[in-house]
């Protein structure tokens, strides 16, 4: 079945009492039992919920998964997956990624014993070069990444952790299923935050993991249900309805931005611009090659960082506000805002100067956008 179908019947209930087509929101914390030994199959909403079970279902369906786990966020997705490893294991990390992983990484993570090293993930012999026998225990990658937009080549990580026994974990939160499944290319772990396309809406937080195999998928559903940060009823709701127009909105989301990254290159106030649907993109052939689609994330260069200041104070349309994602046009300024809890050093070291502003690009009419940057970049 087409993503399209499937996404358009996410949640739909088949039930022959009330043939209800918008999944029902079951605002129950526990559930009774039948009698003793016996269970309807769910006892208590951490554990399991009717329409999180949907949501989730879905999610597994879209990423072509064993099962999927909706979280209260995508950071409280992530720092499940990283309580897979013990202390003492050392983790290989791409050296571009959004600042708020790298926070869960050095601040939580670090102090309870794992190891990070921050590397260039689409070179293999760097990879080989950081990785330590008997102590890495995964590798997590971005692609495209957060905010320069290189990329991985998933297969290759995938053939990688295969060899060295290690788990693979991918972000999928700037493709989204709609244009990028790191399962089928052999990613063990998908994570998203789901508060960004998956929802749409800017008015909804959740993250989700996908896991690839039983043996993965028992381990997350432990965790997830012991330490309890699950995706509320009400919230899970919200979000099968925002997956039915996912396919829809990013096709609208890429032909706008595809529009925009073409302006914006030919503008004498841009230096450069970061868009991996760009055919001298230095990650464009991996890219289009693991991936339907490139996204509706933009980040460019302005010719001095005042001119930055300034694009970001005067837009009118587009939003100077954090996170992506959505249907409205959001502009941020990474040095300051999503990358803040990266130390300047890294940052330089990245790509992420005074000069680069980031646009995720929403849905509006593609000449209200453009004359807003053009009046904005003057």
């Amino acid at each position: 079945m087409n993503i399209d179908t499937l996404l358009v019947r996410s949640g739909m209930l088949h039930d022959s009492k009330t043939g209800a087509i918008s999944m029902p929101i079951y605002q129950s914390a526990t559930f009774a039992h039948p009698e003793i030994g016996m269970s309807t199959g769910f006892d208590y909403s951490r554990t399991s919920n009717p329409t999180r079970k949907a949501l989730e279902d879905t999610m597994a369906l879209l990423e072509k998964g064993d099962k999927g786990f909706a979280f209260s966020s995508g950071m409280a997705a992530l720092t499940a997956v990283f309580m897979l490893f013990p202390a003492g294991s050392h983790i290989l990390v791409s050296d571009d990624i959004y600042g708020g992983t790298y926070r869960l990484f050095e601040v939580i993570y670090k102090t309870l014993g794992l190891q990070f090293s921050y590397i260039d993930t689409s070179n293999i012999e760097t990879i080989e070069k950081n990785f330590k026998p008997g102590i890495t225990k995964a590798i997590f990658v971005e692609t495209p990444t957060n905010p320069m937009m290189k990329i991985t080549d998933l297969r290759l990580i995938s053939t990688f952790a295969q060899e060295k026994g290690i788990i693979s974990i991918a972000d999928n939160t700037f493709m989204t299923p709609c244009f990028q499944r790191p399962i089928e290319l052999g990613i063990n772990i998908v994570a998203h935050s789901g508060t960004k396309y998956l929802s749409g809406h800017n008015d909804t937080l959740s993250g989700f993991v996908i896991t690839d195999s039983p043996q993965l998928s028992e381990k997350i559903g432990m965790i997830q249900n012991t330490t309890g940060g699950v995706l509320a009823p009400f919230d899970s709701w919200l979000m099968l309805r925002s997956l039915k127009t996912l396919s829809i909105r990013m096709k609208k989301i890429e032909e706008n931005a595809h529009t925009i990254a073409s302006y914006l290159d030919s503008h004498t106030a841009v230096t450069q611009v970061f868009y991996p649907g760009f055919k001298n993109h230095p990650g464009y052939t991996i890219h289009t090659s693991q991936s339907s689609g490139n996204g509706g994330i933009i980040s460019f260069y302005t010719d001095n960082y005042q001119r930055a200041f300034d694009v970001i104070r005067k837009v009118s349309i587009i939003t100077f506000a954090e996170s992506l994602g959505g249907v409205e046009s959001l502009i941020t300024y990474p040095k300051t805002q999503t990358h803040a809890a990266i130390p300047e050093k890294i940052q330089l070291r990245s790509g992420i100067t005074d000069c680069l502003v980031r646009l995720s690009v929403g849905i509006e009419d593609i000449h209200d956008l453009i004359n807003d940057l053009n009046q904005a970049l003057s």
